[in-house]
């Protein structure tokens, strides 16, 4: 396994969500086949969180949405990720965030941030 997706998932959930974005976007760039969507849904979600943690909340939910398009194609494991967990995270956050965004929501419950789960 490549040591910088690692890595990137020791930043994401440090919640360091730009420096996990550069570290698997490197590997993206890089990238063909069925894993360089995978990548890419996980750059959209640390995107989306980026985004949250600075108040723009249209960004978010649009990041949200794009990475749960990608991620949920690789249920519900994929690459020793528990892919599972994290797509019903990210469903539940860009729930929140849309309600933010809305005005039914005053507050991101940021213990609702996920952790990304090797499963091997």
């Amino acid at each position: 396994m490549d040591a910088r997706f690692l890595k990137g998932i020791e930043e994401f959930n440090r919640r360091f969500f730009f420096e996990a974005h550069d570290l698997w976007e490197e590997i993206w760039v890089e990238t063909v086949g069925d894993h360089r969507i995978f990548y890419q849904g996980l750059i959209q979600s640390a995107v989306g969180f980026y985004h949250l943690s600075n108040g723009n909340l249209k960004g978010a939910c649009s990041q949200f949405g794009k990475a749960l398009a990608k991620l949920e194609l690789y249920l519900p494991e994929y690459h020793g990720l528990d892919t599972r967990s994290l797509v019903e995270s990210l469903r539940e956050c860009r729930q929140d965030a849309e309600e933010m965004r809305n005005g039914s929501r005053t507050r991101f419950d940021d213990t609702k941030i996920p952790q990304i789960v090797l499963v091997r």
